[in-house]
């Protein structure tokens, strides 16, 4: 059975040439919110990115939005993980209402030909932050849920008809094992799994309950494997309908105190997705693994 994973949004990516026995394995890390906390400064997500250095074999990372300003996480990603490393950054709603910002996201896949392995061009609104690209056996998708057929930054964050048709478009056309989906916004916005913070309860792409409600049983037809998003700053990895619904939390370290600092390692090796969850520890002042799993 194929299997779809999709991520909000988001979602970047690491370029570290690792050597895999098995040619389908790899690894990528998630993580996202670092907003106003990319300062060159230990406590905020310049350690974040000190600990993922310290991961094995991390190809790229993905972030779902709100990682303002950009050129500041590109230069703390490229000082402390390395100079080569791919990011695909999804537009958040920070990004959307910042001109600078939308700028600077465009000209980092321009013409939506910047970036490597897409495969897939987004909708003329928005050809630079919607887009499909491929790695190994995965199929990754990066939706701005806040364009319009005519604008990439103008809406309040919904899948409306031209991106919900686009993302049908490119759903079929894959053949890839695996398929992952990046955006900002959950479906269903769910509290901290561990402080049980609650945010943004109502402005998720619930307020359109039902291009949402279309959205998420179109990832579930494909057999989606999971919706990867932001905007909360609060961690879950919750399967609804056999579809996982995956929430970075924030990379703020201690900018946000209401839930822990986290970022993401998912491992994918064949049909065999995994993930570990990394957190900041308030006492050591180090991200340690907090959660583990399996997403099959």
């Amino acid at each position: 059975m194929k299997i779809v994973l999709i991520i909000a949004m988001s979602l970047l990516l690491i370029n570290c040439n690792p050597v895999n026995e098995n040619n389908d394995s790899f690894s990528f890390v998630f993580f996202g919110d670092t907003r106003d906390a990319t300062g060159d400064n230990i406590d905020h997500f310049r350690g974040a990115c000190e600990a993922i250095s310290t991961l094995d074999s991390i190809e790229f990372v993905v972030s779902p939005g709100d990682t303002d300003p950009l050129d500041s996480v590109l230069y703390t990603l490229q000082k402390y993980i390395s100079k080569d490393i791919v990011w695909y950054p999804v537009v958040g709603n920070h990004e959307a209402e910042t001109a600078e910002d939308m700028v600077w996201i465009r000209n980092h896949n321009k013409d939506g030909n910047t970036l490597p392995n897409i495969v897939n061009k987004g909708p003329l609104s928005c050809i630079e932050t919607t887009y499909s690209f491929d790695y190994k056996n995965t199929h990754f998708v990066i939706i701005n849920e806040y364009s319009n057929d005519t604008c990439d930054d103008c809406t309040k964050g919904d899948i409306p008809d031209f991106l919900y048709n686009w993302l049908q478009d490119d759903l079929k056309k894959t053949i890839k094992e695996n398929i992952i989906v990046f955006g900002h916004e959950p479906a269903y916005p769910l509290p901290d799994m561990e402080s049980q913070r609650y945010r943004h309860v109502h402005d998720c792409l619930n307020q359109f309950p039902e291009s949402r409600d279309r959205f998420v049983e179109l990832l579930q037809e494909y057999n989606v494997l999971a919706y990867g998003v932001g905007h909360t700053h609060n961690y879950s990895i919750v399967k609804m309908n056999n579809l996982w619904h995956i929430d970075a939390a924030h990379s703020r370290g201690l900018a946000d105190m209401g839930s822990r600092s986290t970022f993401i390692k998912i491992t994918i090796n064949g049909n065999q997705v995994n993930f570990e969850t990394h957190r900041l520890n308030y006492d050591s002042g180090k991200y340690e693994i907090a959660d583990i799993g399996s997403l099959n």
